[in-house]
């Protein structure tokens, strides 16, 4: 494949299920001629907090500090922090970026929404006018890769922890596709607290199986930008609503429409 793949890599033990999902990846990725870094941000001490830090010199405005603002001014000036400096480095060389956690809260470790909070600066990541299907990213695509501590039945739509799909979707569509990544399916692996280690290296072996063939896959599906109306305040357009009235499903799992939401939107491809 011989493409550029960015592992941003979060727990704190080397001993760890996703230590060695990320090293699988690492291994399988660089034997099918891919060049991949891995951000370890515990290992790097990333720093989590958004902060007047992250800008370098002075802020346009000290006594009303706005993050968003200036750190996209920052940015246009060269003046960010050397850690984001080169965390986006990274970014921009990268075709694939692959998020491999552990699942805390229904979302990312704190270590790793800092990295989304400090790195996809506005700007450089994202602007109101360049965003989701129009988004800077559009050319890359991302994925999640987690281990959750409960099992999958629990994140069925009858489970206790709810419907995986509707969990999936702030970090999905509120974050990667945001940006403009073709968001591949994401790859759970389920409860590996709780099960054999025999079952724990099956599931390895069908990660690595997966990597063979990941950067061919087809994104998961989202509603594109002209699917909204401008000026009525970003609602679907009448053309959107009619092709979508007769469906059974609704568009996706946050633009339901008031109907069941279309199984699997945020796990398979294709749905």
């Amino acid at each position: 494949m011989g493409k550029n793949v960015l592992i941003v890599y979060a727990h704190q033990s080397a001993g760890s299920f996703n230590a060695a999902a990320k090293d699988a990846s690492v291994e399988q990725l660089t034997a099918e001629g891919c060049n991949v870094v891995v951000s370890d941000l515990y290992a790097m001490k990333f720093k989590a907090a958004a902060t007047e830090e992250d800008v370098t010199g002075e802020v346009k405005n000290s006594e009303h500090f706005k993050y968003g603002e200036e750190t996209m001014v920052a940015w246009k000036e060269s003046r960010l922090s050397a850690d984001i400096v080169e965390e986006h480095k990274k970014v921009t060389e990268a075709d694939l970026i692959i998020f491999q956690f552990p699942m805390y809260w229904f979302s990312v470790p704190a270590i790793m929404k800092g990295w989304i909070d400090r790195v996809l600066t506005q700007g450089f990541a994202f602007t109101s006018e360049k965003r989701y299907s129009q988004g800077l990213f559009k050319e890359k695509r991302a994925m999640l890769s987690f281990t959750t501590g409960s099992h999958e039945s629990m994140f069925s739509s009858n489970g206790i922890n709810g419907d995986m799909n509707v969990t999936l979707w702030p970090l999905q569509n509120g974050i990667l596709y945001y940006c403009g990544f073709q968001v591949l399916a994401p790859q759970i692996f389920w409860a590996p607290p709780h099960i054999p280690s025999d079952a724990r290296g099956t599931m390895l072996e069908g990660w690595r199986q997966r990597l063979k063939g990941l950067l061919g896959e087809t994104p998961l599906t989202f509603a594109p930008s002209d699917s909204f109306d401008t000026g009525s305040g970003f609602q679907l357009t009448k053309e959107a609503k009619e092709q979508q009235a007769k469906a059974l499903f609704g568009l996706t799992v946050g633009h339901h429409m008031g109907k069941p939401l279309p199984p699997n939107n945020q796990i398979r491809a294709g749905v």
